[in-house]
């Protein structure tokens, strides 16, 4: 509701209330006129002035009912804005995640990055540490997954499975192969990974 919307009705309100303060002077005005039609006056202006009353009680619901109308759009349009920062903040990171799948790709191979220059690969080091502590500071974080640990429907995603004999390793994580991330609770991309399945016995 406007600023000039809520003077309006308050305008009004004041003026209703005037009306009754005028309205009850009136009625006792009359009560003392002891003239023949006192009491048929005196009726008119009862009803005045409930009419009066009656009119300023809508006017004050109407008043509350914007009133609310109001609190509850600036309500919702608050989290509407919210909502959409968030997922404008998810994109921009989804778009980061490669980023971060090549920095995962160059250090897999360790006998291959330690023959790099050391203060090239120092460097390198530094900038992905950088990159992973300002994505943590806007919440966030890699998801926390290894080799052996028990296959999850909601942190991973299985591309492959790979057979074994061994009971103890049936579902669980034979390889890593892309990381995930998540964003407080919310999973952004799962883990990629191979699990165990033990061997079929027919």
């Amino acid at each position: 509701m406007k600023d000039d919307e809520v003077t309006e009705i308050n305008t009004e309100k004041e003026e209703l209330d005037q009306a009754e303060i005028d309205i009850s002077a009136d009625v006792e005005f009359v009560e003392e006129d002891g003239e023949g039609n006192t009491k048929s006056k005196e009726a008119k202006l009862k009803e005045k002035l409930a009419k009066a009353l009656e009119e300023k009680q809508e006017y004050l619901n109407n008043w509350q009912r914007e009133r609310a109308d109001f609190l509850n759009y600036k309500k919702d349009e608050t989290a509407r804005l919210l909502r959409n920062r968030e997922l404008a903040t998810e994109r921009f990171i989804e778009e980061l995640l490669p980023v971060l799948d090549a920095y995962d790709m160059a250090f897999a191979n360790k006998d291959a990055w330690e023959k790099v220059e050391k203060n090239w690969r120092v460097g390198v080091e530094y900038i992905h540490q950088q990159l992973l502590k300002v994505l943590a500071e806007n919440g966030v974080t890699p998801i926390d997954a290894k080799e052996g640990d028990a296959f999850d429907h909601n942190l991973h995603e299985s591309i492959e499975s790979v057979e074994t004999d061994d009971q103890s390793k049936d579902h669980t994580l034979a390889q890593i192969i892309q990381s995930g991330y998540k964003i407080g609770e919310r999973i952004l991309r799962p883990v990629r990974v191979k699990v165990y399945t033990v061997k079929s016995t027919k």
